[in-house]
């Protein structure tokens, strides 16, 4: 077993132990990549400042989000399909958020159902919807939500048509895979994984088949799902869903200040700037590069979160730093999920503590809540809110 030390080495693990229809799902970008790669790229220029000769002897990573004390500002993204990436991978993924303190997000894309994870944990999570058009169907989900024990609603605002992604249409990525001679032959290169599934009967979309109309089996969802996405998609059904929900929303997938103003007066509790990982629009701005001027555009007290590139402690702080109250992480905890179950999430979510704990620490900042602008470096001091991104 290779000794781990950061998410690039869970990463690595994670390409080896899972076929590569799922290993590339996870790691692609939409078109040419350019926003996938600009994500994690454009944290490179923001430096912190390193300050000495303080106390930093009893630091916290504490905080709050939606108004749920956390052990560190990090929540688990909702992440599709995450079953097909280890057996039961939602209810591994879950119970190590509960583990480390943090939220998990149920993606509606799931191998594991609502039920499942209320069942396994027993405790609040949060669950993310897509913007649909069966009603029949939006209305019992929201209400299964309810009974699961969901407190957060994560309303995704960015998937009404689905970007391209080059891999994905190449490996013909089905969920579970298609029993072809190429698929099988690279099943056969993974036996831990195939083994594992062999032991699940979570193999399918468990938020879906058997509870929307008309869909009893895989072949009814590929034609119910390319059916689904709602096109017609507008603020005023934006506000619309909020109501239906009744409780706290955060809306995902905002990536322009004029959409951020706008997404404040639907009555959300929260943004969630995102650009869904470089998954959708290719040639988009990087989330950390759009955070300042959403910050600017909602004020400094409306609660902000971030997600897209966050794959270590110090991009999470510089996401902080830079005006989000905390962070959102797929690839990073996904990686950790392929690689070794819930001991990987656990792993990774250790990893991003250490890292975050560290780098504070050598900030010379002891209550994450106290990280703020002055602790990024700045050749132009008037500069250090934007990190020297424009």
């Amino acid at each position: 077993m290779p000794v781990v030390t950061e998410i690039e080495d869970l990463r690595r693990l994670h390409r080896r132990r899972v076929p590569k229809m799922f290993y590339d799902y996870v790691d692609v970008g939409a078109w040419t990549g350019s926003t996938y790669r600009a994500n994690r790229d454009d944290f490179d220029p923001i430096l912190f400042r390193q300050r000495v000769a303080r106390n930093i002897e009893n630091r916290s990573l504490a905080s709050t989000m939606m108004g749920r004390e956390v052990a560190m500002p990090v929540a688990l993204a909702p992440v599709g399909l995450l079953g097909m990436q280890h057996p039961d991978g939602e209810i591994h993924a879950a119970r190590a958020a509960l583990a480390a303190g943090v939220p998990f997000t149920l993606s509606t894309m799931s191998m594991c159902s609502l039920e499942d994870i209320a069942e396994a944990t027993g405790a609040p999570f949060w669950f993310q919807l897509y913007t649909l058009r069966d009603e029949e169907f939006l209305d019992k989900i929201l209400d299964r939500a309810r009974r699961a024990g969901v407190t957060v609603l994560v309303l995704t605002l960015d998937l009404t048509i689905q970007g391209q992604r080059h891999l994905d249409l190449k490996n013909r990525m089905t969920a579970p895979p298609r029993l072809t001679l190429a698929n099988l032959l690279n099943i056969a290169c993974h036996p831990r994984w195939a083994l594992g599934m062999l032991g699940t009967k979570r193999r399918s979309f468990g938020n879906i088949i058997g509870h929307a109309r008309g869909v009893d089996s895989m072949g009814d969802l590929m034609d119910w799902t390319s059916r689904q996405f709602d096109q017609r998609l507008d603020w005023a059904r934006v506000e619309q869903i909020i109501r239906k929900w009744g409780g706290p929303v955060i809306l995902k997938g905002v990536n322009d200040p004029e959409d951020a103003r706008r997404a404040v007066e639907t009555g959300a509790e929260a943004i969630l700037v995102s650009n869904h990982g470089g998954r959708q629009l290719d040639g988009a701005p990087s989330t950390i590069r759009a955070l300042p001027a959403i910050r600017r555009a909602v004020g400094p007290d409306y609660p902000l979160y971030l997600d897209s590139g966050i794959q270590s402690g110090q991009a999470a702080l510089k996401a902080i730093a830079m005006g989000a109250n905390g962070v959102f992480v797929g690839r990073a905890f996904t990686y950790g999920l392929g690689a070794m179950g819930q001991k990987g999430v656990e792993t990774a979510l250790a990893i991003l503590a250490r890292e975050m704990d560290i780098t504070m620490a050598l900030c010379g900042v002891s209550d994450i809540r106290n990280f703020g602008p002055d602790c990024l470096w700045s050749d132009d001091p008037g500069a250090a809110a934007n990190g020297g991104l424009t």
